[in-house]
C-alpha cells in the first residue's frame, strides 16, 4: 500500500485525514461541505441585517486526493474507468455531496480496489463563491449591499472554470497534482445553476438516460406519457414525473392541475420519468440550434449520465427516402461550428456500438420491420448539422458537399450533441425522422407537416423509450466503453 503520508503536503488543502473506505470519505466531504455551507448562509443572513462581516470567512470546497505507486498501476486491460494511467499525485475539488453521495461513493471505491492505496479528505483552499450556495433573491438587500457583495464573499471566478481537462489541454504546474476528474466543484456548481435556470427542473430530477428532441410535439407525446404511467401504474419502476417549474406527479395519484405548473416555459424545458435508482428518462427540448445543443449538454454533462440520444426531424437528402423514414447516424459532418475551439473538425465522433445496437433493435421492435423492409425505411449514414437555418438558399454551393460527404441528412443539433458527448465522456446515439426533403422539392409545408407529425411523433418516442429499456437491461456498464478515454483520463467517470 502506497504511503499516503509522505505526499500530502503536495496537495492544496489542510486537515487531510487518511480514509481507506469509501463510506468514510464520504461522510467526510459530506461534513465539510455542509459546514462550508452553512457558514456561508449564516454570514449572508448577517450582512442582510446589516451587519459587520469584514472578518475573512473560511468556507472552502472539499479535496479528494490520492497518491498512486508504479506497483499499484493496473497494467492488463485497464478499466475505461476508475483507474489512472500513470504513478502520482491525483486530486480534485468536489461539490453538493446531496446529489453526488452515490456517484463519489462508486468512484472512491473503485479507486481503492484497483490501486490499493488510500484517499485523503481535507479542506481545499478554493472558497466556495457565494451565488453556488445563496441565492441573493432568497434575502431582501438593498441595491448598496449588493454593491457590496464583492467585498464580504466569494464571488465567481471563471479565470478558474473552464474545460481544459475535458479538452485534453490542461497541464499541471510543478508539483501540481493530476485531475481526478474532468470538472472541478467551480465547474460544477456552475452546470446546476445553468440547467435549473435553462430547464426549470432541479438538477436531483435529471436522469441517467436522456432523451434531446427539437420539436415540441415530442413534448407533448412524452407529458402524456408520463401522467398515463402516473395515474395507470407500471412495471418499469418510474414513481415519479416531473415537469418544469419542479411540478411533481406521484405514481397512484391523479395529475396536478394547471394551477400547479409553471405559467411560461423556460428556453429548453425538462421533464424526468423518475426511477429510485435514477436509471429512468429525461426528455429536453432543446428547440432549435447548435447553440441550444451545446449549451445544455455543457452543463448535462457534469451530472455523468449513461447516454444522451438525440430524436428529432431532419431533412432527407436522399430521393429514395420517404416522410417518416427514420435515419441512424453513424457519422457525421460538422457544419455547425460551435465546438471548433473545443474538440477540433478533424477529430472524428465515432458511433457508439452499443447505442447504434439498442436503436436499431428498438425501431425493429416497435415498427414491426424485419429484412429488406427495414432497411427501406430506417437508413444508416452520415448526417451534416448547420449552423444555418436557411442553407436552403445555398443550394449550388452545399450540393458538392453533400454529394462528397455521402450524407443522407441534415439538421442543426445531432453533431453537437455527438461531439459534445465525445469530448464530455458521455456516449452519445442519434436516431432522426425524414420531415422533409428540399433537395427534391418536398418542403416542410404546413398542412403535410401536421399530418405527418401525427403519424410519426408518437412511434418515433415509442422507439427512443424502448432503446432506453434495451439499455438498460444490457447494463450500463458496457456503455461505457474506452473508445471515449484519452492518454491520460481523469479516473472519475
Amino acid at each position: 500500500m502506497t504511503d499516503t503520508r509522505a505526499t500530502t503536503h503536495l496537495y492544496p488543502a489542510h486537515d487531510l485525514a487518511i480514509c481507506t473506505d469509501a463510506n468514510t470519505a464520504v461522510e467526510r466531504i459530506t461534513a465539510i461541505y455542509e459546514r462550508s455551507a452553512q457558514a456561508i448562509r449564516d454570514r449572508f443572513h448577517a450582512f442582510a441585517r446589516g451587519e459587520d462581516c469584514s472578518e475573512d470567512l473560511s468556507a472552502c470546497y472539499p479535496y479528494l486526493g490520492i497518491t498512486v505507486d508504479p506497483k499499484t498501476l493496473v497494467s492488463d486491460a485497464r478499466p475505461a474507468w476508475g483507474t489512472v494511467a500513470y504513478p502520482g499525485v491525483y486530486g480534485t475539488t468536489l461539490t453538493r455531496p446531496d446529489l453526488f453521495r452515490d456517484y463519489y461513493r462508486v468512484q472512491i471505491e473503485r479507486l481503492l480496489h484497483y490501486h490499493n492505496s488510500p484517499v485523503v479528505v481535507g479542506v481545499s483552499n478554493r472558497p466556495i463563491p457565494l451565488p453556488f450556495v445563496v441565492e441573493a433573491s432568497t434575502v431582501d438587500i438593498t441595491p448598496e449591499q449588493a454593491r457590496a457583495l464583492g467585498g464580504a464573499f466569494t464571488l465567481p471566478d471563471l479565470a478558474q472554470i473552464d474545460d481544459s481537462i475535458a479538452n485534453g489541454t490542461y497541464r499541471p504546474i510543478g508539483d501540481e497534482p493530476q485531475p481526478l476528474s474532468m470538472f472541478t466543484a467551480e465547474r460544477v456548481d456552475l452546470a446546476l445553476q445553468r440547467l435549473y435556470h435553462y430547464t426549470a427542473t432541479h438538477p436531483k430530477h435529471f436522469q441517467r438516460f436522456v432523451l434531446f428532441t427539437n420539436y415540441q410535439r415530442y413534448v407533448d407525446e412524452f407529458a402524456a406519457l408520463g401522467r398515463k404511467l402516473m395515474e395507470d401504474g407500471n412495471d418499469e419502476g418510474y414513481i415519479r414525473f416531473v415537469e418544469p417549474g419542479d411540478t411533481e406527479h406521484e405514481l397512484g395519484t391523479p395529475a396536478p392541475d394547471d394551477s400547479h405548473r409553471i405559467k411560461g416555459l423556460p428556453q429548453m424545458p425538462a421533464y424526468h420519468l423518475v426511477r429510485e435508482d435514477r436509471l429512468g428518462v429525461t426528455l429536453v427540448n432543446i428547440g432549435v440550434g447548435p447553440s441550444n445543443a451545446k449549451t445544455i449538454t455543457d452543463h448535462l454533462a457534469v451530472l455523468r449520465p449513461h447516454c444522451w440520444m438525440m430524436i428529432g426531424h431532419c431533412g432527407g437528402l436522399r430521393r429514395s427516402q420517404q416522410l417518416g423514414d427514420y435515419v441512424l447516424a453513424h457519422a457525421y459532418v460538422r457544419d455547425d461550428h460551435v465546438l471548433d475551439q473545443d474538440l477540433p473538425p478533424w477529430v472524428p465522433v465515432p458511433p457508439i456500438a452499443e447505442i447504434q445496437v439498442a436503436l436499431q433493435e428498438a425501431v425493429a421492435r416497435i415498427t414491426g420491420l424485419s429484412g429488406a423492409d427495414m432497411k427501406s425505411r430506417m437508413r444508416t449514414g452520415t448526417v451534416v448539422s448547420t449552423d444555418d437555418r436557411n442553407w436552403e438558399l445555398k443550394y449550388q454551393a452545399l450540393y458538392s458537399r453533400f454529394n462528397q460527404s455521402r450524407a443522407i441528412a441534415i439538421d442543426m443539433e445531432s453533431a453537437t450533441i455527438a461531439a459534445n458527448g465525445f469530448r464530455l465522456r458521455v456516449p452519445y446515439g442519434t436516431l432522426l425522422c425524414v420531415s422533409d426533403k428540399p433537395l427534391h422539392g418536398e418542403l416542410k409545408l404546413r398542412g403535410m407537416a401536421n399530418l405527418f407529425y401525427r403519424q410519426r411523433v408518437s412511434q418515433h418516442l415509442d422507439i427512443g423509450m424502448e432503446a432506453v429499456r434495451l439499455l438498460r437491461e444490457s447494463g450500463v456498464e458496457a456503455l461505457h466503453s474506452r473508445k471515449l478515454r484519452s492518454f491520460d483520463e481523469p479516473a472519475f467517470r
